[in-house]
């Protein structure tokens, strides 16, 4: 008898004995019907023996093919077993970080270089979405989320805590006169999309319910808001985190030294269990580190 295993042909037989069904068992394999028939047939012709009763509809075991089924059916449950331990060894070297698009352009990926020259084992990969993922669902291991960190059955810590800077391209200073929060209403303001900073922001510093506080272009995005505030479209009200280096290198001037922490924060949230991970660890306090 040939030596070799016809691995392909066993693997036919187990699904076609589990489905009781050629065209079941060619759709989980996927591969064709035929496919599978011609390596029933190899099998059969190898060993000498019938192990499929064919009915119109069905395929049934055959007593010699009833004795091997359960013996090869443990056996691929086994092989399937150790390549989801090989997938996982893997897989737990990369770490999927999600978050929204401006924190992750304007904050996280400039540092995240420094990450990569401490941990270099450690592969990151991240998505930047506006879309919530849902932790329980997908393979993210970590969000870095915008809110009140209340998040029920996850695990959170906060992160940052933004400051508001009101900003504005160096072109309008000219023609904009802001001495006081207040004289910021005489000009076209960028707002965020709730339309609620400017509000917030004026209230703290003494002026209260004026409607043209939530009037203006709004954006979902804070790196759209500061590509609005850059190309003279307006006042923004922007993170100092993201707008330290557009002022810093002249594209955005500080209208007022009147900084405001938002009513929101940024924070790290994840499944309880993916907390244990020692990449996972790694990188919380390496991010916790950049933020002091």
């Amino acid at each position: 008898m040939n030596p070799v295993l016809p691995l392909l042909a066993l693997r036919a037989f187990a699904e076609v004995a589990k489905h009781q069904s050629i065209k079941n068992a060619a759709s989980a394999l996927g591969v064709t019907s035929g496919a599978v028939s011609q390596q029933i047939r190899l099998l059969e012709d190898r060993i000498g023996l019938p192990l499929f009763i064919r009915h119109r509809y069905s395929m049934t075991l055959t007593a010699a093919g009833e004795r091997v089924y359960p013996s090869l059916l443990q056996a691929f449950e086994q092989i399937e077993g150790a390549m989801k331990t090989l997938v996982n060894i893997r897989t737990e070297r990369v770490l999927t970080i999600s978050t929204v698009p401006s924190f992750a352009a304007s904050w996280l990926v400039p540092r995240l270089g420094r990450f990569t020259k401490l941990h270099p084992e450690i592969e990151i990969h991240i998505e930047a979405s506006a879309t919530l993922v849902n932790l329980h669902h997908k393979r993210v291991d970590i969000a870095i989320r915008h809110g009140l960190g209340e998040y029920p059955d996850l695990v959170s810590e906060r992160l940052i805590t933004p400051v508001l800077l009101p900003v504005m391209s160096p072109n309008l200073l000219s023609s904009y006169k802001i001495k006081q929060p207040q004289d910021c209403l005489d000009y076209p303001l960028l707002q965020d999309s709730d339309r609620k900073d400017w509000a917030l922001w004026l209230s703290a510093h003494g002026v209260e319910d004026d409607a043209r506080a939530i009037r203006g272009s709004a954006f979902d995005d804070d790196y759209l808001l500061i590509r609005a505030a850059i190309s003279g479209q307006g006042l923004a009200l922007v993170p100092q985190e993201y707008a330290q280096q557009e002022i810093e290198e002249k594209r955005l001037v500080q209208v007022l030294n009147k900084p405001w922490p938002a009513h929101f924060a940024y924070y790290l949230v994840m499944l309880a269990e993916t907390k244990q991970r020692p990449e996972v660890d790694a990188f919380i306090n390496w991010i916790k580190g950049e933020v002091v």
